[in-house]
């Protein structure tokens, strides 16, 4: 996993700007701590930032390729990781190619210079790359299928500056840090447009697309989206074709040349990525898997359920790790460290933008991957297999699928997710919120496709599936990315291999919920790998700590926004709300409202110091 940068100027030979695009790369030190490369050629420069994971001594970047002959034709900077790697290898060395070196990089190069943009349609990964043609003299940004690792873009005009996070295209002086209506819109509502980026003239490569930029211009296409298709298995099919996919995935993504872990929750869908990875490495003569779990300081004793957390984790935890004797080490936090204004402001650092909504989740993960990252390199997680599988509760509740909304603003989630609570009424009435929110549900809904015949019911969880897949995943996929990164650890999403969400999105609702149950073909599919506990237990969100002296930590920061006439947050803030909120006791706010409406205006304001934000509403 890496971090890329660079840009493209028809009007100028960037070797004069070579300052520049090594100041776009280095930001990206982070995400690629092992080695660094700059490459440039009359307009274009691409930069690089290496984490190695495979081939470690020959996968160096920016790479070039030649092609029947001495002139290279094509250049790569390349983030990621394609899991098919090997078999494009074999049918490329059929080819005539020779290979330099064992890295997928080198694949993924020569699979473009002999197959052309289509080759892209035989990857199977999480990837973002830019690969320069010296022939056509284009550029060409490509994003994996589902979105799992980022890509931003700036076209100018004479161009385009790109990299794997805002910060890389910031370091330009062509991009300005300036945020507009839409911008902060994106921020103050859990609600992720695809393409859209926060800062003005700031997109991001979409899931599945190319962005393909010449002389003439800039263009954009979709390799991938989600399809409609006719379901032709039986049930029992269903559930056979379903392990059958997952043993694939998994045993594709343990490859690594660097030490690999699993992140395991005690949760249904990490347990399942963990024992069949224990599975694969114990069968292959190889140690058993190493695995990470989260606790918090007196959080076992003191757990008490809440709306969406029913259960403490550290019991199934325990009981996967007696089951498949797994090598583990269960990692614990104190709340107290969690609200740390050094820590905010380096989730700040990391993210580009301020850390919204899930509040102690942000500093947790990244302190969690911390750790992680001190025994491994590479990390598998369970992530996505709710929206995959339809795990969460709003697949499950009738107020939340007949809902004219996103159904994870509705109250199923105990009290919605809104972080807006603190902020200016007349602001938010400027900024007309209602509809905004209104149209991208419009928006989402309207690209959800259609399978004609199906029945109504049908018809609406797979607007439901598609708008989990498109919007909710994001976030959360863009959560762990930023946060493992940030400290170098590559963390892999089996979950995300798009072979089994396109099977799972169309397998009928009725038989995705054949028992009654969440999640029902992925708790048969791998029932035999798992305890009962697991295999039975409702799903429970990552842990949130539970300890007040974090909440007593947000209102000492907000206190201190109110008593800082200079603050950048405060006109965008009604003080009366303020007032309020700090009035009621300590413990007795809600997390996912009141204490999401701090952490929103604690985090905004850090981020408007912190980046030097211009807002032009």
């Amino acid at each position: 996993m890496c971090g890329i940068a660079g840009w493209l100027s028809y009007s100028q030979n960037l070797e004069t700007q070579r300052d520049t695009l090594q100041r776009m790369t280095d930001t990206m030190a982070l995400r690629g701590p092992d080695a660094g490369g700059l490459w440039i050629e009359g307009p274009v420069g691409l930069g690089h930032r290496r984490l190695s994971i495979i081939d470690l001594e020959g996968g160096r970047q920016p790479m070039t390729a030649l092609h029947g002959g001495p002139r290279e034709v094509a250049a790569i900077t390349y983030s990621g990781e394609v899991y098919n790697f090997r078999e494009l290898r074999t049918e490329l060395q059929r080819l005539g190619h020779q290979f330099k070196t064992r890295s997928d990089t080198e694949v993924v190069l020569r699979a473009y210079v002999e197959w052309g943009e289509a080759f892209v349609e035989r990857l199977n990964g999480m990837y973002a790359f830019a690969i320069w043609d010296m022939r056509s003299q284009e550029l060409l940004l490509i994003r994996d299928r589902m979105g799992v690792k980022p890509l931003y873009y700036f076209p100018t005009a004479d161009g385009v500056v790109f990299g794997s996070e805002p910060k890389a295209l910031l370091a330009n002086p062509l991009v300005p840090r300036k945020v507009r209506a839409d911008g902060l819109r994106e921020i103050l509502e859990m609600v992720k447009t695809p393409g859209h980026a926060v800062f003005d003239g700031m997109r991001e490569v979409m899931p599945g697309e190319i962005v393909r930029i010449n002389r003439q211009g800039l263009g954009r296409r979709h390799y991938w989206k989600l399809e409609a298709r006719e379901h032709e298995h039986t049930l029992d099919e269903t559930i056979r074709h379903t392990r059958d996919l997952l043993e694939d995935i998994v045993d594709r993504q343990i490859v690594a040349d660097v030490p690999l872990c699993s992140l395991l929750s005690g949760g249904l869908d990490s347990s399942i990525i963990t024992a069949l990875a224990s599975k694969k490495l114990l069968a292959a003569g190889k140690e058993n898997i190493r695995s990470f779990s989260v606790d918090f300081v007196d959080h076992g004793s003191g757990f008490t359920g809440d709306a969406v957390r029913g259960t403490p984790d550290a019991p199934f935890v325990r009981d996967l790790v007696e089951k498949i004797r797994s090598s583990h080490q269960e990692i614990v936090l104190d709340s107290r460290e969690l609200a740390d204004p050094a820590l905010r402001a380096q989730i700040v650092r990391a993210l580009d933008l301020p850390p919204a909504f899930w509040g102690d989740m942000w500093p947790s993960l990244y302190r969690l991957f911390q750790e992680v990252r001190k025994h491994s390199t590479v990390a598998l997680s369970g992530e996505s297999a709710d929206e995959v599988f339809g795990g969460y509760r709003w697949f499950h509740d009738p107020e939340a699928i007949q809902a004219d909304t996103f159904p994870w603003l509705t109250s199923v989630t105990g009290k919605y997710f809104d972080g807006k609570t603190l902020f200016d009424p007349g602001l938010l009435a400027q900024l007309d919120m209602h509809s905004f929110l209104r149209d991208s549900y419009t928006q989402a809904i309207a690209e959800a496709p259609v399978l004609p015949g199906e029945s109504a019911v049908d018809q609406r969880m797979r607007q439901m599936s598609y708008v989990n897949l498109t919007r909710f995943v994001q976030t959360l996929l863009d959560r762990k990315d930023r946060m493992s990164m940030a400290v170098g650890l590559e963390v892999r999403v089996p979950f995300c291999d798009h072979r089994l969400v396109e099977y799972a999105f169309n397998i009928p609702w009725a038989m995705k919920a054949f028992d009654g149950r969440e999640k029902s073909i992925l708790r048969a599919a791998t029932r035999d790998l798992l305890p009962e506990s697991i295999s039975d237990r409702v799903k429970s969100p990552y842990p949130s700590t539970q300890d007040p002296a974090y909440e007593q930590a947000l209102r000492d920061a907000l206190t201190a926004i109110q008593a800082d006439r200079n603050a950048p947050v405060t006109p965008l803030l009604a003080s009366s709300r303020i007032q309020q909120t700090l009035a009621k006791p300590l413990g007795s706010v809600s997390p996912m409202y009141e204490r999401m409406g701090m952490e929103l205006a604690v985090g905004l304001n850090t981020w408007l110091n912190e980046y030097d934000v211009s807002l032009e509403l």
